[in-house]
């Protein structure tokens, strides 16, 4: 009987050669090669086309246009982020840290995607009775909820063409394994192939898949990249473990905008819905205090007001720090310099330290005008006015540059009860009235800027 050949794949990049090596020569990771045995053809999965596609080329005109059926799946900051549903026959990959609330947002959307039919949850971490206790915490009743504890991925595929579940939830992929391959669970090749498994069903039936995976210490999802590649929609859990608010960011969505967020809180008795996020990252504001700006974000459709916080103090040390938490730290080096420089402010021998409150992450330069202003304020301990927005792009020349969809970010403050937004004289110029009773400040430059928010 011949020997399976063999071959080492590096478990951090997907690197394969034919000898052990100690260090990854492509991403120079030590001891990260781990022997795997090649699949045999007839082992290797098979192209879903085959079963679930075409069977013959066909022509562009010739393929149904007809909008994919989406399922909600009754939480509603989990819908946006899907792009307003679950598609029949999608695969969507959840990832994040440890804790932070993946299995629990799943299986809460398993509770309400039962009432079509069964469904499955599949566990390769957990026994039956801790699913078990964690679904009494969260108050589901499980009418129609299949569990599996198992990690061998062929039972699973057999114990799901008998059950011809609504949707299936497989925790987690990192878990599973092929018994055929011979390696272990976890490893790029396992990973791989499961996934192609998985996939070639949830095509061929129709069927949603949710995959929860985990995430190494940089923060991406563990196993080999193609993964991401493979699956339809990539979902980021995010959060501070000590913070109760976690954020689901989409990555990579075939079926909707990738620029939703949904925002939940962590409770006591699992994960609750934030259908007004502006109004709890503001409930904490300090009122009259220097360094603390307000401004909106737009995720998508939805605006978000949200504190951005500066500490600025003498250094003491030889080099300055420049801390940033929320926005990119060359960003708020950037602006320190277009300060110094364009406006005569002295912050070179000052440590900088910049946040977002409630850990949001600001990607957009609508931002930069909030930042120079919250920097200023703290260095000269003026507070500005609590019912200022503040929005606006800054140049390297020191203008302010206009900023889109001004529409709904004023309407989201006039809500929250703001009276007064300063924002570049471009985009209010493009306004066709002041809004409900918000009194607009227009500035071309960063100097005028920072005159009409301390005036």
């Amino acid at each position: 009987m011949a020997k399976a050949k063999t071959h080492y794949t590096c478990q951090a990049c997907g690197y394969k050669t034919a000898k052990w090596l100690g260090k990854c020569p492509d991403c120079g990771a030590w001891s990260s090669l781990l022997e795997e045995t090649d699949p045999k053809a007839d082992e290797r999965r098979p192209a879903w086309g085959a079963s679930g596609g075409a069977a013959r080329p066909m022509l562009l005109k010739e393929v149904s246009g007809e909008t994919e059926t989406r399922r909600r799946t009754g939480i509603a900051e989990f819908d946006r982020v899907l792009g307003g549903g679950v598609v029949s026959g999608s695969i969507v990959l959840l990832g994040g840290d440890p804790g932070i609330g993946k299995s629990t947002l799943l299986l809460a959307a398993l509770d309400r995607l039962a009432r079509h039919g069964p469904v499955l949850y599949v566990s390769g971490e957990e026994s039956l009775r801790q699913t078990k206790m964690r679904a009494e915490r969260l108050r589901v009743e499980g009418d129609a909820i299949h569990l599996f504890a198992e990690t061998d991925a062929e039972r699973v595929l057999t114990a799901t063409e008998a059950l011809k579940p609504q949707a299936l939830v497989v925790d987690s992929i990192q878990t599973m394994y092929l018994p055929e391959l011979g390696n272990a669970p976890g490893s790029i090749t396992q990973v791989r192939e499961v996934a192609g498994r998985l996939m070639a069903y949830a095509k061929r039936t129709g069927v949603p898949t949710f995959l929860v995976g985990h995430v190494t210490k940089e923060g991406s999802i563990a196993g080999p990249r193609v993964l991401e590649h493979m699956v339809d929609t990539v979902l980021y859990f995010e959060g501070e473990r000590g913070h109760p608010f976690r954020i689901l960011r989409a990555h990579k969505n075939r079926f909707g905008s990738t620029n939703e967020i949904g925002v939940f809180e962590m409770k006591g008795a699992g994960l609750v819905e934030v259908s007004d996020p502006s109004a709890l990252f503001l409930s904490e504001r300090p009122v009259g205090k220097s360094g603390s700006v307000v401004t909106s974000t737009l995720n998508g459709t939805r605006p978000l007001l949200v504190e951005v916080q500066a500490l600025v103090a003498p250094t003491g040390y030889g080099t300055a720090r420049r801390t940033a938490i929320g926005v990119d730290g060359n960003r708020v080096a950037l602006l320190a310099a277009v300060l110094e420089k364009k406006e005569e402010i002295p912050l070179v021998g000052c440590d900088l330290f910049v946040n977002v409150a409630g850990g949001m992450q600001l990607t957009e330069p609508a931002c930069d005008l909030a930042v120079c202003a919250a920097l200023v304020s703290s260095l000269q301990n003026r507070p500005l006015d609590p019912k200022t927005l503040v929005l606006g792009e800054v140049g390297l020349a020191g203008e302010v540059r206009a900023v889109g969809q001004v529409e709904p970010r004023l309407a989201e403050a006039a809500k929250m009860g703001f009276q007064r937004v300063v924002m570049p004289a471009g985009s209010a110029r493009r306004l066709e009235d002041a809004g409900p009773k918000m009194k607009i400040v227009g500035v071309e430059t960063l100097g005028d800027a920072l005159v009409a928010m301390f005036d």
